[in-house]
């Protein structure tokens, strides 16, 4: 899944204020009803009671802004791919909502079996595993996951908002409910 990501923005797209260093920043990643694209919004957290989305909301996430720097590549950071996706939303700076913590706790066992995340046990509470980061050797807590037929249905709403419905094709039978076996879904 690689989707290009637009660049934080430099000022809340409700009350057109801009962030200042350290202050929280809520962004979502939207569908667009009518032009399909994903879209992401960034705004003042206290104003993201006050936002509309103009579509399904993927996910959700609150970062303290940080100016970027004059050597840093956007370009580059902006490509959205699966394991952007996890870094921002698993980040610990990040604040988690259930909906988030469905789409890391996917997005890791997604990227264990492409071997960019190294499983190195559970954390010393054992609520929670904790994974390394192949190339940068940065460790990450993941909560433990109940791999049901549900929650990979409520991962595959969420990855659709993502990627767009499937395409429907005339007389072609409905896919029956995902079922859980030792091998994780491919996506």
């Amino acid at each position: 899944m690689d989707l290009n990501l637009q660049p934080l923005a430099p000022a809340c797209v409700v009350s057109g204020d801009h962030f200042s260093e350290g202050e929280r920043v809520a962004s979502f990643l939207v569908r667009h009803l009518q032009t399909g694209e994903i879209v992401r919004y960034d705004m003042k957290e206290a104003a993201a009671a006050a936002f509309v989305p103009a579509g399904p909301v993927a996910c959700r996430w609150v970062k303290l802004y940080k100016e970027r720097g004059a050597e840093e590549n956007s370009a580059r950071t902006m490509k959205l791919t699966a394991e952007n996706l996890f870094i921002t939303l698993a980040d610990p700076a990040t604040d988690p909502s259930p909906d988030n913590v469905r789409l890391v706790q996917f997005l890791s066992l997604m990227l264990e079996r492409k071997k960019v995340l190294r499983p190195k046990g559970l954390n010393h509470d054992r609520t929670k595993n904790v994974y390394e980061r192949a190339k940068t050797k940065e460790l990450f807590e993941v909560p433990l996951a109940d791999f049901t037929p549900e929650f990979f249905q409520l991962v595959q709403v969420q990855l659709s908002v993502l990627t767009g419905e499937p395409k429907k094709t005339p007389g072609a039978p409905v896919a029956g409910p995902t079922t859980v076996g030792t091998e994780a879904p491919v996506v």
